[in-house]
């Protein structure tokens, strides 16, 4: 009986050469479905104070390695206050001038909002199918500063999330949906 162990030990380019060519073979993963969305329920409470600024808001994506996939949401009144949400700014905002034109629109007043992902990167491309991180960055001048986020699964099946208030956001809800 051959000992494959003792000759895979000893013979190191054979065991390169097998990785090499089961490689083509292995895994990779499925898009998003064609159909998968994103729903967001978004709320700004409120607040009683003299000095009442509208908030800046980021939201956006990064993969399991930490990399800034998509930039969902960006209130910001002028350009200069782009710095103001640091968590986003030091991940995606600083890099690309471009993206950051593409998605910013003005802040907005206490309210109820709702937007939709349609599961794209950046660059309009399906996501995979895997695990994410949904970042919610809110910064209110003369105000608070809050810094959410939630582990998202992005499959064939649907989910929910619910992320529970803070002192400049209300409960945020995430439903992913695959019809």
């Amino acid at each position: 009986m051959l000992n494959t162990g003792r000759f895979f030990r000893r013979n190191h380019f054979c065991k390169a050469a097998l990785i090499a060519a089961f490689a083509p073979f292995s895994l990779s993963a499925a898009p998003l479905p064609d159909n998968a969305k994103i729903d967001f329920e978004f709320e700004l409470p409120k607040i009683d104070t003299s000095m009442y600024a509208r908030p800046y808001v980021a939201v956006w994506v990064e993969n399991d390695q930490r990399k800034p996939v998509k930039t969902i949401q960006l209130w910001v009144g002028k350009d200069e206050w782009l710095k103001d949400l640091r968590s986003w700014w030091r991940k995606a905002g600083r890099y690309d001038r471009e993206l950051v034109d593409a998605v910013t629109s003005a802040t907005r007043p206490a309210g109820q909002y709702r937007f939709v992902w349609d599961g794209t990167n950046d660059a309009g491309k399906r996501l995979e199918q895997g695990n994410y991180t949904l970042y919610v960055e809110v910064v209110r001048e003369h105000g608070g500063r809050n810094y959410l986020r939630q582990k998202i699964t992005l499959a064939d099946s649907e989910v929910r999330y619910e992320l529970k208030p803070t002192q400049e956001t209300g409960v945020i809800t995430v439903n992913y949906q695959v019809k």
